[in-house]
């Protein structure tokens, strides 16, 4: 490893002509032998918190449609950036893209001057997948949400290549969580029986 003159940003091995350096995640993340000897690379894992992310937007009227309510394609497009917001934070910032949406269910209309609240999370990854559920909520003055969508959308890791790349793990730590996950496998088996079908 020594002379080697590559850099590594955001808390990966750092080397600078022959000294060799690590962050502390790093070392959390891998066997490491103090001396700039790296053993064995770990799984990395992480939690569904630390990849979930609230955005709030301001409906205009550039996102109404003909009926006065919002567009329902604009709304899928704040979902899908809070969708691969997602999944970049989950990855560690890698390259990320939409494979698929596998519902997408309008509960309910939003206007003008409204506020959206869009809270996405992961639910279930595979090996370069990553499955993410997007609610989106309007919310009044005294901060009471109301449901208006929620999407389940599939996200896929990319590598400088654009080929698909192995993601970290997920950590459940709650019962909801572990709920997810299995219905998220359920999911994919009728996206698997889908695809076999043709679809």
């Amino acid at each position: 490893m020594a002379g080697d003159k590559r850099i590594e940003k955001k808390n990966i091995n750092y080397m600078a002509g022959d000294k060799h350096m690590v962050s502390e995640e790093y070392k959390e993340n891998n066997e490491y032998i103090e001396g700039g000897k790296c053993k064995k690379t770990k799984e990395v894992t992480r939690t569904v918190e630390y990849s979930r992310t609230v955005q709030t937007r301001l409906v205009a009227p550039a996102n109404l449609n003909g009926g006065g309510r919002l567009f329902g394609g604009d709304l899928l497009q704040m979902i899908d950036e809070v969708a691969a917001i997602v999944a970049k934070r989950h990855t560690g910032q890698t390259n990320v893209t939409t494979a698929s949406i596998d519902n997408l269910i309008f509960k309910d209309g939003a206007y003008v001057d409204e506020l959206l609240v869009l809270v996405g999370y992961i639910t279930h990854v595979g090996n370069s997948s990553m499955e993410v559920r997007v609610d989106t909520y309007v919310e009044n003055l005294n901060g009471e949400r109301r449901p208006i969508n929620r999407a389940y959308l599939v996200m896929v890791a990319l590598d400088d290549t654009g080929r698909p790349k192995t993601v970290p793990r997920i950590k459940l730590l709650h019962e909801n969580e572990r709920a997810e996950w299995e219905a998220a496998e359920k999911r994919r088996e009728l996206r698997l029986e889908r695809r076999i079908e043709g679809f």
